[in-house]
């Protein structure tokens, strides 16, 4: 368990959500794979979008963090629908709609922590 913080600790199970060919979500698998956790993968185009644990990932994290407004999906949105997306509400519509315009890889710890993104050094602060 080289690299772990604490390594008398067993390694925590974390869950990673999102889209497979998605590079910043190999990059957080990698990483991860790398440090001996045990992780499960969700993905969104296969298993949707867990409509339950949305709810914890917005008190966690905040619609502004968790709606890609930079990405692909979000562009090509009509002006009105880009224009109605302002809070938890019309949020969840959206990403239920459109699972890609979520910002990936939203990562659950083993803790219950909800991460959103890749950064080697935040997720090195969770292990």
């Amino acid at each position: 368990m080289a690299g772990m913080k604490n390594p008398t600790h067993l390694p925590q199970k974390v869950t990673v959500f999102g889209i497979p060919n998605c590079d910043t979500v190999k990059k957080a698998r990698t990483w991860l794979a790398e440090q001996a956790l045990e992780v499960t993968f969700h993905d969104f185009k296969k298993q949707g979008v867990p409509a339950d644990l949305l709810p914890g990932w917005l008190a966690a994290v905040g619609w502004p963090t968790l709606v890609n407004r930079k990405g692909t999906t979000w562009r090509k949105l009509d002006e009105p629908t880009r224009l109605a997306v302002m809070d938890d509400a019309s949020a969840t519509a959206l990403m239920l709609a459109q699972p890609s315009v979520i910002k990936r890889p939203v990562v659950v710890w083993g803790d219950g922590t909800v991460t959103v993104g890749f950064d080697a050094e935040v997720f090195a602060g969770r292990i």
